[in-house]
């Protein structure tokens, strides 16, 4: 079998073509890439400016507090090496298989408002107002504030009206994320006091895609009002999930072993005051509640 005669090029020949192939590339025009395909922006409320600053002037070089915030983390780092030879979350064995009741949040100080956020529609124009603050005896968590529905007239907005108490994402050393397990219980336990208003209850777990950024799982919080403290329970077979306000067509039960976020929302169309005070937040394992999902899940291959 002959191989294929292959045919040398002399080096000035060779040399000659690139200098023709780069006045070639010199004459074609380039493409003109609009901005928004290059990067993708994220949400940007109604009324809102645009900000088109880079990348490099969002960054705060602030080396004052540099050796506080070392000291902070390298702490935080010796604990979690720590509480790995005990057990899960610095705690023993035993103590996760046998426990019924777990309180994630509670107000006992001033340092426990710091673990919040508060946000209403004044951010995009609204007259909504919300204010956190300890109750009485500095043991409860006070939540007051002003609904008002009046959209901002700022040509985008049609509708408006709501406040909204979040917890924050916790972190690891050297500003990790963490999250809650909360895969050995069934319920959400909390006790509060309100006014009579109804609240939402939203739960936000860790996502994988992009598009599952807005994901919640929400459910209804009926308070009664007067004077009289509510023990309210929650089984987290109840929570649907909704993205950016609208309930999804595919639903899936409540991820327990990566919560992120715990928040609290009103939007009753109710003008006027409002408060709602909470004692604590927690999870207990409700031994008689065995029901799974309460909502019909779609299969795409159903059996046969």
């Amino acid at each position: 079998m002959s191989l294929p005669k292959i045919s040398c090029v002399p080096a000035s020949r060779l040399l000659s073509s690139i200098h023709d192939l780069r006045w070639l590339l010199r004459s074609v025009t380039p493409l003109s890439v609009p901005r928004r395909a290059l990067v993708q922006s994220e949400y940007r409320r109604p009324g809102q400016p645009r900000e088109d600053k880079p990348q490099w002037q969002m960054f705060k070089f602030d080396f004052s507090k540099g050796l506080e915030g070392i000291k902070k983390h390298f702490k935080l780092l010796r604990h979690e090496f720590s509480g790995r030879f005990v057990g899960p979350e610095g705690k023993p064995i035993i103590e996760h298989m046998l426990e019924q009741n777990r309180v994630i949040w509670e107000f006992r100080g001033p340092d426990s408002l710091q673990e919040w956020t508060l946000s209403s529609d004044r951010e995009i124009g609204g007259q909504s107002e919300i204010y956190l603050k300890l109750g009485r005896n500095s043991d409860t968590c006070f939540l007051y504030g002003t609904l008002q529905n009046a959209p901002p007239r700022d040509g985008e907005t049609r509708y408006s009206g709501y406040c909204t108490m979040r917890s924050k994402q916790p972190l690891a050393s050297f500003d990790r994320k963490m999250h809650y397990d909360w895969s050995s219980f069934n319920t959400l336990h909390l006790r509060i006091r309100g006014d009579g208003r109804p609240w939402m209850i939203n739960v936000a777990t860790e996502t994988y895609f992009a598009h599952q950024k807005y994901d919640l799982y929400s459910y209804f919080l009926y308070t009664r009002g007067g004077p009289y403290w509510e023990d309210v329970k929650i089984p987290f077979s109840k929570f649907f999930l909704s993205n950016r306000g609208r309930i999804q067509d595919d639903q899936h039960p409540l991820w327990l072993d990566k919560i992120n976020t715990i928040g609290f929302t009103l939007g009753d169309k109710a003008e006027g005051p409002f408060q709602l005070e909470i004692d604590f937040i927690g999870v207990c394992k409700d031994y008689a509640h065995t029901e799974e999902f309460a909502y019909e899940a779609y299969k795409r291959n159903p059996e046969v």
